[in-house]
């Protein structure tokens, strides 16, 4: 049953394939929603339409093809320094006008940023059904993270298809009131990318010396200003171990820019570099020993790859990392981030323990759940799939 008035998205008996718009507009929707384009395109019975709402369109736009996403219509939405409410307003009139042209079956969206949230407002204006890619994360706190918090749980309200990466997400959306039926538990698609492209060998890795390499990103608005000073304060006297070389891709948002580069650009311990394309931050990754980042995405990435991960944040809606013991949310405090990188970083025991952690996140399977199960809601040719456990489980490069 459909928490929506919508009648039956997809028509009854109909052979004409069921149209998918997928709606991206920033690098990590792009990563985890191009192994569910990939599948769509390779099942019968479906067609993708990839709507590029441009939030991101300088770090997005080189990695589309290599991601073999083919964007069908491109919206151009941002202005320097904008307002979140004016970024609102442009993508739903955006939107809606390409959703009226293309009479979609139904809209897909991923994540908590404002194209998922205005697309699936949009789609509900035009009375389209909604299906959720990474549905259920919540951090508990409405406003941090900000806004994505708010974002996911208003696109929750309006979506028939929740495809939740957990066991745990899944629980919180029943628990919301969500039926049940109406919430399917897949494992993360970022993964699924992960080993697609590890297992292709692709992507350079940006560190450029052999000493010990730390990962670090930061770019949240919770933390920026003052905050971000005292990280990048921590990040100094890191650095002046001596025996460590921290690459940080640095974040093209002005706020961000103007402290990083002005505190760090001058150490010879600390790389810093234009934001790194995905195939090569992927390299990057593989190559570190440990990782440093308010990135909700990297948190799922690094233990799949068996990087112990220090979150930079007081709160995740990723809790499921933590409680496995690949991650720490070590908060924002700059003594205590220091004291929890170097323990990392001194203790063999305690980093051994941290990298075999499993991985909550998935096998690499999830993006074909999820098109199984949209061609069992519909009238679209079942796809070849095979029988996948419950719940999702880790799953190496060797097995790949």
């Amino acid at each position: 049953m459909s928490p929506l008035p919508f009648p039956d998205p997809v028509g009854t008996g109909s052979s004409r394939p069921l149209r998918v718009a997928v709606v991206l507009g920033t690098r990590p929707e792009a990563v985890k929603l191009a192994p569910v384009v990939r599948a769509l395109d390779a099942a019968p019975g479906f067609e993708s339409l990839v709507i590029n709402t441009g939030q991101h369109r300088e770090m997005l736009d080189p990695m589309l093809h290599r991601l073999q996403l083919t964007t069908h219509h491109s919206l151009e939405v941002m202005r320097d320094r904008q307002e979140l409410s004016a970024l609102t307003a442009r993508l739903i009139e955006g939107l809606g006008e390409v959703l009226r042209y293309e009479e979609p079956d139904l809209v897909m969206v991923q994540g908590d940023t404002s194209s998922t949230l205005c697309g699936a407002l949009a789609a509900f204006y035009e009375r389209i059904p909604v299906a959720h890619v990474e549905a259920g994360l919540r951090s508990g706190v409405l406003d941090n993270p900000f806004p994505e918090e708010l974002n996911r749980r208003l696109v929750s309200k309006l979506t028939r298809w929740h495809f939740a990466p957990t066991e745990r997400a899944g629980a919180e959306l029943r628990a919301e009131g969500i039926p049940a039926d109406n919430v399917h538990v897949t494992g993360n698609t970022v993964i699924d990318n992960l080993l697609w492209v590890r297992h292709r060998g692709v992507g350079r890795s940006a560190f450029r010396t052999g000493r010990r390499g730390v990962l670090v990103t930061l770019h949240r608005r919770e933390n920026q200003g003052d905050r971000m000073r005292a990280m990048a304060a921590t990040l100094l006297r890191l650095a002046r171990r001596g025996d460590v070389e921290i690459l940080l891709p640095v974040h093209r948002s002005p706020a961000v820019r103007d402290v990083l580069e002005g505190a760090l650009g001058h150490d010879p311990h600390i790389t810093l570099t234009e934001p790194l394309d995905y195939f090569d931050f992927t390299a990057s990754l593989a190559a570190c020993e440990l990782v440093l980042t308010d990135s909700g995405g990297v948190q799922e990435e690094a233990p799949s790859l068996d990087k112990p991960v220090l979150v930079l944040r007081t709160t995740t809606e990723r809790p499921e990392v933590v409680t496995t013991g690949a991650a720490r949310l070590v908060g924002v405090d700059p003594e205590h981030i220091h004291t929890e990188a170097n323990n990392l970083l001194d203790d063999p025991a305690l980093y051994q323990s941290m990298a075999e952690a499993p991985s909550p996140f998935g096998d690499g399977y999830a993006a074909r759940r999820i098109v199984t199960r949209l061609a069992e809601d519909s009238a679209a040719t079942p796809v070849s799939a095979p029988a996948f456990p419950t719940v999702p489980h880790a799953i190496s490069l060797a097995d790949w």
